[in-house]
């Protein structure tokens, strides 16, 4: 269908490119937006702005950021001798809304898909490896407990054997095929404290 307006039709086309927005939805979020003040509609646009000038990767764990390095890693409460290793960022919101980490992450950006051409250079694996240090005592793998997530746990387990680190998974208290992210605060509760050695 064909708006009388081409920045109508320019924001439908755009809105419904992100993911789970579909065109219908697309369409009520711009009819919502064309109602909406002047001020809030500004204020949508500059937090979208703010999250591409003012967001960056900790040069440290990889997490999300407006500081170098972030929180997480510059909180001297956390245990510095346990890290736990996710996939993307937003596993690391999930991971804390448990309250059972406290912690350090490693945040890897994906995991091992040889079909999808995502071998360990694509990874933060080498950063990873850089961190182990003596001080480290515990890796907590939490990847996703899907074949892509045990490939990766596997390969960081068989990497990491020869150190003096425990190596552990995350407990199946989560689903198989299941994503870390949806998971409630109590599922992943359990399956940081089941987790098991790999």
């Amino acid at each position: 269908m064909r708006y009388s307006s081409d920045t109508v039709e320019k924001a439908i086309q755009e809105l419904s490119k992100l993911p789970g927005v579909g065109r219908k939805s697309a369409q009520r979020h711009v009819f919502y937006l064309l109602k909406a003040t002047s001020e809030q509609v500004n204020s949508l646009a500059q937090s979208l702005k703010d999250l591409k000038d003012k967001v960056k990767h900790c040069s440290v764990c990889f997490n999300i950021t407006e500081e170098d390095p972030c929180r997480f890693c510059t909180d001297e409460k956390r245990d510095r001798h346990t890290i736990c290793v996710v996939e993307e960022a937003n596993d690391v919101v999930a991971l804390e809304k448990t309250g059972q980490f406290k912690g350090l992450y490693h945040v890897l950006g994906g995991v091992l898909s040889p079909l999808d051409g995502i071998g360990p250079d694509e990874l933060r694996v080498k950063e990873l490896l850089s961190r182990l240090n003596e001080q480290i005592r515990e890796v907590i793998v939490a990847t996703n407990p899907n074949t892509e997530g045990e490939a990766t746990a596997l390969y960081l387990a068989k990497l990491t054997k020869h150190l003096n680190i425990k190596m552990t998974r995350i407990a199946r208290g989560i689903p198989v095929g299941a994503d870390i992210e949806y998971a409630d605060e109590a599922t992943l509760a359990r399956a940081l404290e089941g987790r098991n050695a790999l």
